[in-house]
């Protein structure tokens, strides 16, 4: 690899010696981020049970520097509760129909949901279950107390038949960009996980026709108060040195914030740093930078002193030219899940591009350590978003109907999230002109976020500009026919350790599947052969990319298979 970079950007951390030391090493560092005991693996030198195949040069490297690596992010800990297999089963303290749901199909259900949903709040959380049937929904679903749980009967079984938008519920949703666009185009979701304190700033926002924040601490972020200043960490190390512990403790929920300097470099340093970075023109990009301070939101698993070890490792450096520190955050929504139901929309044309009328399905907003799991929805504007939503997983999902603008939307600094087993149906109705379809979407400096075993029909892999950054796609087919989106002043489409890991392309179309000529520092492993076809983009960063390709022009033959369960059986 050629070229100057920044402080060693995208070349720290000394390898491993030997592969059997690999297992043990992440799990010491894992076990020191939960406080549980390190045992080392040794399934990482074995194919898959009754499987050939072939292992890249990447996966040795990786296994080498997992936390480290210049190209392949760390992702073994994305997802709710750092990837844990199952969601808690929380006892049942409602069932809708003691509230006044009756599943007929023609009765207004939604109040009688919500004062399920808030009979279990004040208990202090539990299960509050939606027996077999269809409920109709004239008004949006509500869940903004933690450990509170929205359980149907089965996707199959359990159905919310929703016949008002967001924009009937609540009103315009303007841009803060300016125009005519509808702000529900990309947020918000007739099932609406955030917490109550969040909702009350939303609707207040709107009444007074002003933008409403959507991160961590959004346009206030004066308001949030220091807890501590960090000495220098390098990315991926699992501690950091902070100058006053006073007010830190195990399992406390802290946000990491950095500040970009005039020169912007730490901007530089997510796109991978070196001469391309060095050389882009980011002032002019106001959408771009109105997205940091970066915002990165972690427990803290242990505190030693002044040393403060974290649930995951660092996903950027910590340079003293950032300011770094620990602050305060809007207190989020935690331990809260959907299950077992179908959201199905009463069935409307889509909109044009950006007119969205909010019939969407499930949102998830300053969210940590959320999920759904077997949710269908149907005849949506936009499926599942997360939105300044960190550590959720969404698994056995499946967006169905008439067509989405947004299938899946992932934006406003989400991190850690995991998306598996996860389908999007072709569309049952003719493409509207003047529509979109983007498909899994990605953006505003997003990082660490996973989608896995997919089964896309439509869509792409929507980059929406905004600078994401070490996110990975892998184990997905996909029938490419979607477009991605983002307005210029976003910025770059992708940002450094892109990885997209076993990707089987139906209709041969290489657009942001095949990323080594626009992702900087990223990773193409096992896709077919495709060609350049409908939309074709040019990279923002000038020079070498130092992009990596292997196994080019083959599908399932890559091993490991799934790269974030690769990572995850590393440090079992």
């Amino acid at each position: 690899m050629t070229g100057k970079y920044r402080h060693g950007d995208e070349h720290r951390g000394a390898g491993i010696g030997r592969r059997g030391l690999l297992g043990g090493a992440i799990a010491v560092a894992a076990a020191a981020a939960t406080g549980g005991t390190a045992t080392a693996a040794t399934r990482t030198e074995r194919p898959e049970p009754g499987a050939a195949g072939q292992v890249p040069a990447l996966w040795h490297e990786f296994a080498r520097t997992p936390f480290t690596h210049p190209q392949i992010p760390y992702v073994g800990r994305a997802g709710y509760r750092g990837g844990a297999a199952r969601f808690p089963r929380r006892p049942a303290v409602a069932d809708v129909r003691a509230h006044g749901a009756v599943a007929d199909g023609t009765t207004d259900c939604a109040p009688a949901i919500n004062r399920a949903i808030a009979a279990a709040g004040r208990a202090g959380g539990g299960t509050v279950l939606i027996p077999p049937g269809t409920y109709r929904i004239d008004g949006l679903i509500r869940i903004g107390y933690d450990n509170v749980v929205l359980r149907g009967a089965g996707s199959a079984r359990t159905t919310l038949h929703a016949t008002r938008s967001l924009t009937e519920l609540i009103g315009v949703y303007g841009s803060r960009y300016g125009g005519d666009k509808s702000s529900w185009s990309w947020a918000g979701g007739l099932i609406w996980l955030a917490p109550n304190a969040r909702w009350d700033s939303l609707t207040t926002a709107i009444k007074a026709k002003a933008w409403p924040f959507e991160g961590w601490t959004g346009n206030k972020r004066d308001e949030w108060e220091t807890l501590t200043a960090l000495g220098p960490a390098t990315r991926g190390s699992w501690s950091v040195t902070v100058a006053d512990a006073s007010r830190l403790k195990a399992g406390r929920l802290v946000l990491l914030r950095l500040a970009d300097d005039a020169d912007h470099t730490l901007l530089e340093h997510m796109a991978g740093g070196g001469p391309g970075p060095e050389a882009y023109y980011w002032d002019d990009k106001t959408k771009l930078t109105s997205y940091v301070p970066y915002e990165w939101p972690v427990r803290i698993a242990r505190v030693q002193g002044k040393k403060v070890t974290l649930e995951r490792p660092l996903p950027l450096d910590v340079r003293p030219e950032w300011d770094p520190r620990l602050t305060t955050h809007v207190e989020p929504l935690t331990g809260s899940g959907v299950e077992g139901l179908t959201l199905e929309a009463v069935e409307t044309p889509q909109s044009p591009h950006l007119l969205d009328k909010g019939y969407n399905g499930v949102a998830l907003q300053c969210a940590y350590d959320c999920w759904v799991d077997d949710v269908t929805v149907r005849h949506v504007d936009n499926g599942f978003g997360l939105v300044a939503a960190s550590s959720c997983t969404l698994r056995r999902t499946r967006v169905a109907g008439r067509g989405s603008h947004h299938p899946y939307f992932c934006r406003e600094g989400s991190h850690d999230n995991l998306v598996e087993d996860f389908t999007i149906e072709q569309r049952t109705v003719p493409t509207p002109a003047g529509t979109q379809l983007h498909g899994i979407n990605v953006e505003g400096l997003s990082s660490h976020n996973v989608w896995s075993r997919g089964d896309m029909r439509m869509g792409t892999f929507d980059s929406h500009r905004g600078m994401p950054f070490a996110n990975v796609r892998t184990d997905i087919t996909v029938d490419n026919n979607g477009r991605h989106g983002g307005d210029a002043s976003a910025g770059p489409l992708f940002g450094a350790r892109f990885t997209h890991w076993n990707v089987r392309v139906t209709n041969g179309r290489a657009g942001l599947m095949k990323i080594d000529g626009l992702a900087p520092w990223s990773a193409t492993v096992g896709l077919n052969e495709v060609t350049e076809f409908d939309q074709i983009d040019v990279p923002d960063f000038s020079g070498d990319l130092h992009a990596r390709v292997e196994l080019y022009g083959t599908t399932d033959v890559v091993r490991p298979r799934n790269l974030y369960e690769a990572q995850r059986e590393l440090s079992r």
